[in-house]
């Protein structure tokens, strides 16, 4: 199989098993027990923080240990939210955030808050512009995902960040997609909040971090005396361990983003040779290093994954947690793209596993596949124009 779905999860690295089985065999007892194996357990947990914190570039007193990024994203704006100034109603938030995150808006909008959505340009960039005319005095808090899961296209977090900070409004950045495949250091970062979830980079699911910045005024959401009594609910020390061991597989962050760069680039210009009328979004702007995001001509994405499922290709039509459904998809409206054309399109994400013999794979199997599909196409289409 070629596995090309990596933005929607990876497959977990041997050392993180082996880790997780090691913990979950020898290390099971909770963490917060007073007892001899709950000491070792809780021995576990503090060499894990720091590890992770350590990697991640923030202090241990900043982590804080969640299911994952959906969890990590809402511990985040309710406890912000809640901590602000009441004076401020005004909650920013990217046109092209995550689907959990939009509902998480609406339901802050239901609440009584004013919310709004910074818009994109057609590139899929954030109106930076837009975005700076919109920051004032009255906003509580802005929120940016680092990468859009679907077109790879980077946001200026840190530019965003430090009109939030000038304004006295919070920042929170959502680096689900980032953090694994591009260099990240909290520390340098122009955010008060940042989330992210192990699953991205070859760890388990079910275990994310919410990190936030020391001092930063926050309201616990789930009471308990975990986590320093920010979110309560005994740890997944097993899950917590295996973040820890996929983060210290990533090593030179920079040089593995440049290769599997070149692979995505190696595939886009094989497929735009190969394949007539193939459209990639985002191509022009700053992106993740694995991810593709086309259509060729107005296929629908579903008929080219079943083309995919029969050459053993693994890909998606876009974000895992909606692909499934027929509906068009949010960041392609919010960059102005019509309906028939986001219901064309295809994401095709790679990752640190990915090679050179599996691209050279898809580009020798794929376009005579679509060959005749796209003829079919041309062809209705002139005899409709007749």
């Amino acid at each position: 199989m070629i596995y090309l779905d990596h933005n929607a999860t990876t497959r977990p690295a041997p050392s993180v098993v082996q880790a997780m089985l090691q913990m979950m065999s020898a290390t099971w007892a909770n963490a917060s027990s007073q007892h001899g194996p709950g000491q070792d357990a809780k021995r576990a947990l503090a060499v894990a923080r720091a590890h992770v914190a350590r990697v991640l570039g923030c202090k241990p007193a900043e982590l804080i240990f969640t299911s994952g990024a959906t969890e990590s994203n809402q511990l985040a704006l309710r406890g912000l939210l809640a901590a602000a100034d009441p004076k401020r109603r005004r909650v920013l938030l990217g046109s092209v955030e995550h689907a959990a995150h939009l509902r998480l808006a609406r339901t802050l909008a239901d609440s009584g808050l004013q919310v709004e959505l910074l818009p994109v340009l057609g590139s899929g960039a954030l109106d930076l512009a837009a975005a700076a005319a919109r920051i004032g005095a009255d906003v509580a808090l802005v929120s940016l995902m680092a990468a859009n899961n679907e077109t790879g296209v980077l946001m200026p977090t840190r530019e965003v960040g430090v009109l939030a900070r000038a304004a006295g409004a919070r920042m929170h950045v959502d680096a689900t997609q980032l953090i694994g495949k591009l260099p990240f250091d909290f520390a340098s970062c122009a955010a008060d909040a940042v989330s992210l979830s192990a699953h991205k980079f070859q760890g388990p699911k079910g275990v994310g971090a919410l990190l936030l910045r020391q001092g930063t005024a926050f309201v616990t959401q789930t009471p308990g005396s975990q986590e320093r009594g920010r979110r309560g609910g005994t740890e997944n020390l097993p899950a917590i361990v295996g973040m820890a061991a996929a983060l210290d597989l990533l090593g030179n962050v920079a040089l593995t983003a440049r290769r599997v760069a070149q692979l995505r680039d190696a595939l886009e210009a094989g497929l735009l040779r190969l394949v007539p009328d193939t459209h990639i979004w985002g191509r022009t702007q700053a992106r993740l290093p694995g991810t593709s995001y086309l259509r060729f001509g107005h296929l629908s994405a579903d008929v080219v994954l079943q083309r995919l499922e029969q050459l053993g290709v693994a890909a998606s039509s876009g974000a895992a947690c909606s692909s499934a459904g027929s509906q068009p998809s949010h960041v392609l409206g919010a960059m102005g793209v019509a309906d028939d054309e986001a219901l064309a399109a295809l994401r095709l994400s790679l990752g640190p596993d990915s090679t050179r013999a599996e691209v050279d794979e898809l580009l020798a199997q794929l376009p005579p596949l679509l060959a005749p599909l796209l003829h079919e196409e041309t062809t209705t289409s002139s005899t409709w124009s007749q």
